[in-house]
């Protein structure tokens, strides 16, 4: 099998099983006060310290959720619910169109539950947000906005963000800026405290960890409504017993993917170039998503559009053939409906609906690109003439 769907979710590190399955035999809440209590608070210290350390932040800015759409959703909503709690004029919230519909659900439901008022910010043919753009919102009427969420690199056409620019932007009219940087953690550098924003998303089983664990990184100032009520764990704003296994794991792949970083944007983006050139040599009229400059996107990610398909049928298509990639967000799979990220981008809908996304990753190989080069050509050409049929 060519499993080029590392966006989806990425296979564990071996070293983060190791960690994970030792901890998995060790009894402790990391909330009680007997020995067995602290041990199990010491790992989980000792895992936030090793964490903060890997994304630029301090360890008291870490906060532990089950996961990335946890995560954004407690940026959200919880940014949104305190900053109207503290000035009931600002209900309005700014988000790029482009976002993982864990960020596009949650403005949603602000606004139809919450009497948020949601303005999209506008994005070039790549799928960018400008700074200037998010200038132009705010200073329409600087004191209505709540808070302003823009992704820190596109889970589907890979483009990256001014993310620094962007914090500046929103830090200068004192509104708390949110980026999910689910995708760019690992990829690209990842640093809070020098990108300026207030909340980051990150999630464990995108870089080699375990499924149902994450953090979002929360700065000192900020103090969202919490979702969830309970204990009063992880600063008061994410009640939950800690995964003490899981937190461990995710330490551990954080730190391979923080030491690794550099290696992997280059060999893996060498084999994304590589199957960027094989696609356009079997298939001229396929249009590479995102920005084109390798320097603009993630080095893992490679997105077409095959003029003429349905995305579902080459899917299928390669799938059968043993290569697994995707349409589009996991999320979002088997949804009969245009990339509303490919539509944001201006693509027509026909074109949209035509979309493949190759996303490697630390398993990647020259083998993967040299099965999707053999394939793709046969497979778009069947996918037109049943679309002709």
């Amino acid at each position: 099998m060519a499993y080029l769907d590392h966006a989806a979710t990425t296979p564990m590190l071996p070293e983060a099983v190791r960690a994970m399955t030792a901890q998995l035999a060790v009894t402790g809440n990391a909330s009680s006060l007997h020995a067995a209590g602290r041990r199990a608070r010491r790992t989980v210290e000792e895992s936030r310290e090793s964490l903060a350390a890997c994304l630029g932040a301090r360890p008291s800015e870490m906060v532990f959720t089950a996961g990335g759409t946890e995560s954004d959703n407690l940026a959200v909503k919880g940014l949104y619910w305190a900053r109207r709690a503290a000035d009931p004029a600002r209900t309005r919230v700014l988000a790029s169109p482009v976002e993982h519909h864990a960020v596009l659900d949650a403005v949603d439901w602000l606004a139809e539950h919450e009497g948020a008022r949601v303005e999209y910010l506008p994005v070039d043919a790549y799928g960018r947000v400008h700074p200037d753009a998010l200038r132009a919102a705010i200073e329409r009427d600087p004191a209505d906005v709540a808070l302003a969420t823009v992704m820190w690199a596109n889970n589907e056409i890979g483009t990256i963000m001014p993310v620094r620019e962007l914090a500046d932007v929103a830090r200068e009219f004192d509104i708390p800026l949110h980026a999910d940087a689910v995708q760019a953690f690992g990829q690209v550098d990842v640093d809070f405290a020098a990108s300026g924003l207030a909340a980051m998303t990150v999630s464990g089983h995108k870089i080699g960890g375990p499924y149902g664990i994450g953090a979002l990184l929360l700065g000192r100032q900020y103090a969202p409504v919490p979702l969830l009520h309970g204990g009063g764990q992880e600063r008061h704003v994410r009640s939950g017993t800690l995964d003490t296994p899981a937190i461990t794991a995710f330490a551990v792949a954080a730190r391979h993917a923080a030491e690794h970083r550099a290696t992997f944007a280059r060999e893996v983006g060498a084999l994304r170039d590589e199957l960027i050139t094989a696609v356009r040599a079997a298939v001229p009229d396929a249009i590479l998503g995102g920005d084109p400059d390798p320097a603009g996107r993630l080095p893992a990610n490679a997105h077409f559009s095959f003029p003429g398909c349905e995305g579902d049928s080459l899917l299928l298509l390669l799938d059968a053939q043993g290569i697994e990639c995707s349409t589009g967000s996991a999320c979002t799979a088997g949804v009969a409906q245009p990339s509303h990220v490919v539509l944001a981008t201006g693509t027509d809908r026909e074109l949209a609906r035509g979309t493949l996304r190759f996303s490697l990753g630390h398993t990647s190989t020259g083998a993967d690109v040299a099965a999707v080069a053999a394939a793709i050509g046969p497979v778009v050409e069947r996918a037109r003439s049943a679309g002709l049929s």
